[in-house]
């Protein structure tokens, strides 16, 4: 049988390498199975050319994040009349399994991580032992990484990616994301993480790690990597360890850590050891710069060490930015000025300013009842998806433009982010202004 995977083009900043489906493709062939990956969000097809370029397969997998869900049932179905076997599986239908298969029709929904059930799924559909009733199936977690194949980097190649990296300026392309770990042990109250992972992390080995680089730059001439765990800095022996691997084996590569880690769990050794190996930029995940709001949502963490973390960052030399979300739980309008304020007395080169989004699985999706009144058509760019009751809607509509405006209209960080932007990455750039609202559309 002929299996594609896929995901539907959708509006997003980041368009990068899905490393879900390209280590459930590398797991798939090395069970003898013919995988072909199709990333419509890459290619920029409409979900009917999409459907099309299914035609020679079987059985087609979708992976789904709740931003795209609308497009995603909208494909599924498309694929259902031609006669496909549907499969969907992601964060998404993880946490809404049972929402998903009745709005999606497909034929089956994976929960969790999909290596080991899909490929078990294929094996039946294609000797026809099949139990079609059970139409829920949920994946083990994967106990050994490292037993893990490198994701399809062969057809996912970091040569043809558009230039939307994650944290929208880059040292340089091509540019690969890679995971060293999958999880986190936090319970962040608007993250989904505390129930997809259940609060458990596993590593994979840093030699296989620095390994999965090395073939990165040698076979597709990648010039930087991003690190995309949740905390690649949680376990420091594991983050010094690939360090001290890239500095050994004189692996000439930029690398950055974009999706964020904790303020609490580096040190200025640990930052300086990152430097060394190639690490020119870290991002930290602050939120707020309201004790009491961090503490409503379960951050466990502290205004003042995130203060020492960033100024040492700084002082390690590397390139720093701040993650805040606006609508938390207990904001206000003098919250929505703390965290500006905060914001801008750290010595940060970049920020992101989110508007809060109430996503499945997390805790203040359950909280809220978020499930009966949620709208999936919501641009979660700057759209509010919940009103705190401690804030008036016109000051938190105003939040996320006013930060960005007064955080770079500084001639610091001006010059810094003109240094790093590209004229390849112009159109993404200013895409990205327009939608947070620095320049007017």
């Amino acid at each position: 049988m002929k299996v594609i995977l896929t995901r539907p083009s959708y509006k997003t900043h980041l368009i990068t390498p899905p490393l879900g489906i390209g280590y459930l493709s590398s797991y798939l062939k090395k069970q003898k199975i013919d995988c072909r990956i199709i990333d419509g969000l890459n290619l920029n097809l409409t979900n009917r050319q999409l459907a099309n370029q299914c035609r020679s397969a079987d059985i087609v997998g979708i992976s789904v994040l709740s931003y795209y869900f609308l497009q995603a049932i909208d494909l599924s179905k498309k694929l259902k009349k031609m006669g496909k076997i549907v499969i969907i599986g992601g964060p998404h239908p993880s946490c809404l399994p049972e929402l998903t298969l009745k709005e999606t029709k497909a034929d089956f929904v994976i929960k969790g991580e999909g290596e080991e059930v899909f490929s078990q799924l294929v094996k039946e559909i294609e000797s026809g032992k099949i139990n079609r009733k059970e139409k829920i199936r949920s994946g083990p977690f994967i106990k050994d990484l490292s037993s893990l194949p490198f994701p399809d980097w062969e057809q996912i190649d970091p040569r043809i990616y558009q230039k939307a990296p994650h944290g929208g300026v880059v040292k340089a392309f091509p540019v690969a994301p890679i995971l060293t770990t999958r999880g986190c042990p936090y319970e962040c109250k608007f993250c989904a993480s505390p129930k997809l992972w259940q609060r458990t992390i596993r590593y994979r080995r840093p030699a296989e790690v620095v390994k999965e680089i090395k073939y990165l730059v040698d076979r597709f001439g990648v010039k930087e990597i991003h690190f995309e765990d949740d905390n690649f800095t949680l376990k420091r022996a594991h983050a010094e360890k690939v360090c001290r691997l890239l500095i050994k084996e004189k692996i000439k590569v930029a690398w950055a850590t974009p999706n964020g880690i904790r303020a609490d769990k580096v040190d200025l050794s640990l930052l300086k050891l990152m430097k060394k190996a190639g690490c020119y930029f870290v991002a930290f995940g602050i939120e707020s710069g309201n004790q009491t709001i961090l503490n409503n949502v379960a951050k466990h963490s502290n205004l003042a060490v995130i203060r020492k973390a960033v100024k040492l960052a700084h002082q390690a030399g590397l390139i720093t930015q701040g993650f805040f979300i606006f609508g938390l739980p207990g904001e206000t309008k003098e919250t929505v000025r703390e965290t500006i304020d905060f914001a801008k007395s750290l010595p940060l080169d970049k920020a992101q300013f989110l508007m809060l989004d109430i996503i499945p699985g997390s805790a203040l999706w359950e909280e809220l009842k978020f499930g009966k009144k949620v709208n999936w058509q919501l641009d979660s760019f700057h759209e509010i998806s919940w009103l705190p009751p401690t804030i008036k809607r016109e000051d938190l509509d105003r939040a996320q433009s006013l930060a960005f405006r007064e955080f770079f209209l500084n001639p610091a960080r001006i010059m810094k982010m003109l240094s790093l932007i590209k004229l390849s990455q112009l159109k993404y750039i200013l895409r990205r202004a327009k939608d947070f609202g620095i320049v007017k559309k």
